[in-house]
């Protein structure tokens, strides 16, 4: 299965699912988590926190994911979650020139008029598919390396 998880989120994305669902949906079976509950939980997420424009929704839904690979319940352990956490963020931002949505699109896309210009511009169809199988493969490798 390794390997495949890039692409399964991408295919999910350009399926018309949010950049936060696909990331999550495809890990989650495999942690515990029902995809119909990953999609709830990721639905608000895409857009940088429903199109603010803050942190790219694949970003936080590969952090999602590590949650449930690395979270504790115990506040006294959360080293693994921080470490792993931290180095999805910086190896993402390394890759791609930042963490925020308005800056890796190029677009605000809470203002009505840049939602449209994204829209019109084509990066739903070919920036936040890369962004996507990056987030996923970034947050496979960090799995795949700390288990």
């Amino acid at each position: 299965m390794a390997n495949q998880q890039p692409q399964k989120a991408k295919s999910r994305f350009e399926n018309g699912y949010a950049c936060s669902q696909s990331v999550l949906s495809t890990f989650a079976p495999e942690l515990g988590l029902d995809e119909k509950t990953a999609f709830k939980i990721a639905s608000a997420f895409s857009g940088g926190m429903v199109r603010h424009g803050e942190v790219c929704g694949a970003v936080t839904g590969a952090l999602m994911t590590l949650g449930l690979k690395f979270g504790s319940t115990n506040p006294d352990e959360e080293e693994a979650i921080r470490e792993a956490s931290q180095e999805l963020m910086q190896k993402f931002e390394e890759e791609n020139g930042s963490l925020l949505c308005r800056e890796l699109l190029g677009y605000h896309l809470i203002l009505p008029e840049e939602l449209e210009k994204a829209r019109e511009s084509g990066v739903f169809n070919t920036t936040c598919p890369l962004l996507v199988h990056t987030a996923t493969r970034l947050a496979e490798e960090i799995m795949q390396d700390k288990s």
